[in-house]
């Protein structure tokens, strides 16, 4: 689920142009592909700083990108029109001294963000929200390790602005268990946990919803219920134990 990144940079042609700038703002054009056609747009300050630069990345005419600086070298904000409609719809976030902090993008070209991006000061992955249903609502979220795997996600299936099923990963990103809330109060009662094939192998309930387990379910390498163990009075000790027939 990770996305390709621009990481911007001033063009070396800028620094020459800039060296010999007036004390007045300006705009200064590039033709960076020498198709006789300008597809860049630099703006800079009276002191000569740049402000923002303008791209034409595809030719057509249209501006497809902008980079935004604070009187600094690198920018502090870029916005991206990917799809190419005039509308722009990706939104990369810097630091003061160029670190990636933020992406936030209309995935779906809906006309809203329904995708966030979060980078830590190594600027590696951290989080990732999505807006499946486009309400304006993150109602997934995705957290990832030191390495950028996926480790635990969370998820509002039903979108009523609350989480109801937590999963977690192990270090290659295959899932461990799922957990849900079925009654609504925000809180895990059922329990899932796999192998490492990816097989279901035992199922835990809490039926009365004092925040453990008292019912499980086991199953075999085929998925076949083969066995059931209850606390029936909800002491943390199985009293009741029933096995399927082979």
């Amino acid at each position: 689920m990770k996305m390709n990144l621009y990481v911007p940079t001033l063009a070396w042609v800028l620094t020459g142009l800039l060296t010999g700038a007036s004390a007045s703002a300006e705009i200064i054009q590039i033709d960076s592909n020498f198709d006789g056609k300008m597809d860049q747009w630099h703006y800079q300050t009276e002191d000569n700083k740049v402000e923002k630069i303008e791209y034409d990345k595809n030719g057509d005419g249209n501006i497809d990108q902008i980079d935004f600086y604070n009187k600094g070298e690198k920018p502090v904000k870029v916005e991206i029109d990917r799809n190419f409609d005039g509308v722009r719809d990706q939104f990369q976030i810097y630091s003061t001294d160029g670190k990636l902090i933020r992406i936030e993008k209309d995935k779906d070209f809906k006309g809203l963000i329904d995708w966030k991006e979060y980078y830590g000061p190594n600027q590696k992955l951290q989080r990732i929200e999505v807006d499946r249903n486009h309400d304006n609502i993150m109602d997934t979220r995705q957290f990832f390790d030191t390495n950028e795997k996926l480790e635990r996600a969370e998820f509002d299936t039903d979108n009523n602005k609350s989480f109801d099923r937590w999963e977690q990963y192990g270090p290659d990103e295959t899932l461990l268990s799922v957990a849900f809330d079925t009654n609504g109060d925000a809180k895990p009662d059922q329990w899932q946990y796999f192998t490492a094939k990816k097989i279901l192998e035992k199922a835990g309930f809490d039926t009365n919803n004092d925040g453990k387990i008292d019912r499980w379910k086991y199953y075999d390498t085929s998925g076949k219920l083969v066995r059931i163990e209850m606390d029936r009075n909800h002491d943390g000790k199985i009293d009741f134990i029933r096995r399927q027939p082979e």
